[in-house]
């Protein structure tokens, strides 16, 4: 297994729509391994392929606080959306940063298992807001596109500021929290 590198807002990269998976193999079950070990090392509770530079609509996500439930969802699509809840969100590639975000408080998921044997998922709360969050991933959407233009151009100055700072000092110094 092998850690991989996250991509950060404002990456370009972050925006591109993954590919459905056409075959699932040796190759993208690696690939799959390598998800999980860099999700639970972030530490992070979900990631999707696209945060790891690969055009894949795959995501990984383990809600739970043992991290033993690694849930694996590739070709996922929500198909059923209820409720609203409004909760408290962050993401690997926009590091400390939070934001609260409206999300259907339960979706009913379909998608393929790590086998490549389709699956549904019925989820609610923490699952449910994860599952929403990484699929946005998929489609080139970012948490914070559910925030203001003002708020999220800020942000995005804050995280530019402290790339240059973090940049510009000795090696082992950390930028400044935002």
């Amino acid at each position: 297994m092998a850690l991989l590198d996250i991509l950060h807002f404002p990456d370009p990269r972050l925006r591109r729509k993954a590919l459905p998976v056409e075959v699932v193999d040796d190759a993208l079950k690696k690939t799959v391994e390598d998800m999980f070990e860099t999700m639970y090392d972030a530490p992070g509770i979900g990631l999707a392929a696209t945060q790891v530079n690969i055009l894949q609509q795959v995501a990984v996500i383990d809600v739970s606080e043992d991290k033993n439930e690694p849930r694996c969802l590739i070709n996922p699509n929500i198909i059923e959306r209820e409720g609203e809840e409004e909760m408290r969100e962050g993401c690997l590639s926009v590091p400390e940063i939070f934001a609260h975000v409206k999300r259907a408080q339960k979706v009913t998921v379909e998608a393929l298992d790590l086998e490549g044997k389709p699956m549904t998922l019925e989820a609610e709360g923490l699952l449910a807001v994860c599952i929403q969050h990484e699929i946005d991933h998929l489609q080139g959407k970012l948490f914070i596109d559910y925030l203001s233009p003002l708020k999220r151009d800020r942000l995005k100055k804050k995280l530019l500021k402290a790339q240059k700072t973090a940049q510009t000092e000795p090696s082992g110094a950390r930028a400044p929290s935002l």
